[in-house]
């Protein structure tokens, strides 16, 4: 998961002549990016992960229709995390990779919602497709990021979508119990590691003053 970086923001919203908000109202744009910025969006992002993996490892007879959904729904969820990360994002090179994988994570949740009755090899490829890119994605980020204060971390969290995308489309899998466990495990490693990437960008963010219980305009 890629995280928003760069100089804090003011508390509240700039007027700018001609597409100010009123005022008194909140800039929705503005909202959106300390959003973006918290530490504990990124914390909310890595539970999403974490959830259906813990789900598909107590739960190894699932179905490869319920599977299927189970994926779909972490896909388009993860999605919306990573929109409104991109808020968050300072540089334009930053914004268009976040808006790539955050659009990616949505179609490969639709592609795995509209077809119910999914085969093994589509949901191994939506799934490894989606963490290979996105971890491709995410590791150009956390290297062209500048001052990015926890660059280590992204970049290990990169490179655990990669392996996992590498994984899931290299290895055949011959049963739903199979591919449950398999994409379980990396869920659960992947949300680990994200938590910790929470961990590092709250800490970051106190190191700088600013108080972990804000949604701070500074913030994978």
């Amino acid at each position: 998961m890629t995280t928003p970086s760069g100089p804090a923001r003011g508390a509240g919203p700039e007027p700018t002549a001609g597409g100010a908000a009123p005022f008194g109202q909140p800039d929705p744009a503005e909202q959106l990016s300390r959003l973006g910025r918290s530490w504990t969006w990124v914390l909310g992002a890595a539970i999403a992960t974490l959830v259906p993996g813990i789900l598909a490892l107590v739960w190894p007879d699932v179905t490869l229709h319920v599977l299927a959904v189970l994926l779909g729904l972490y896909l388009l969820v993860i999605g919306a995390f990573r929109f409104v990360a991109v808020f968050g994002r300072e540089e334009a090179g930053e914004r268009v990779a976040g808006l790539l994988v955050a659009l990616l994570f949505v179609l490969g949740g639709v592609l795995c919602l509209r077809n119910p009755l999914q085969t093994i090899a589509a949901l191994s490829l939506i799934v490894g497709g989606v963490w290979l890119v996105s971890g491709i994605l995410g590791f150009y980020a956390a290297v062209a990021t500048k001052d990015m204060p926890h660059r280590g971390v992204a970049m290990v969290v990169a490179v655990l979508g990669i392996t996992a995308g590498i994984v899931v489309l290299a290895l055949p899998t011959e049963s739903a119990q199979v591919l449950t466990r398999l994409l379980g495990l990396w869920l659960v490693l992947l949300g680990v590691a994200e938590v910790v990437l929470a961990l590092s960008w709250r800490s970051a963010l106190r190191r700088a003053g600013i108080p972990g219980r804000t949604r701070p305009g500074a913030e994978t």
